[in-house]
């Protein structure tokens, strides 16, 4: 769970906390391209466990990154207005990735 109780000591610190860990960024990334139902992200993020996505999803809503909407009767997660701030923030690590792979030789998932 994130802990935003205690003093950081720049905001790239700060950044990094709410949003470390290999699932946060991954679980945004997917959100930003709209909502999701919980069975669409489950199927969207190959190795992530029903566990650790519920997990996430939670410490998201907590930080106020993700809320729960309900479209066509159905509940889904959607990014709130914090969480679409950071679209440019998403681009330039899907950019910077992106790169990497194609000079690297890194294969990417399609």
């Amino acid at each position: 769970m994130t802990d935003l109780t205690r003093t950081f000591g720049c905001p790239v610190e700060l950044t990094l906390e709410v949003l470390g860990g290999k699932w946060k960024t991954v679980l945004l990334a997917r959100l930003k391209q709209g909502p999701l139902r919980y069975g669409d992200l489950r199927r969207q993020v190959s190795g992530l466990s029903d566990k650790m996505l519920t997990q996430r999803l939670h410490e998201l809503e907590q930080i106020g990154l993700v809320r729960r909407v309900t479209v066509d009767g159905h509940e889904h997660y959607a990014l709130t207005e914090r969480g679409e701030s950071l679209s440019a923030v998403l681009q330039s690590l899907y950019d910077w990735g992106a790169a990497f792979a194609a000079e690297a030789a890194v294969k990417l998932a399609p």
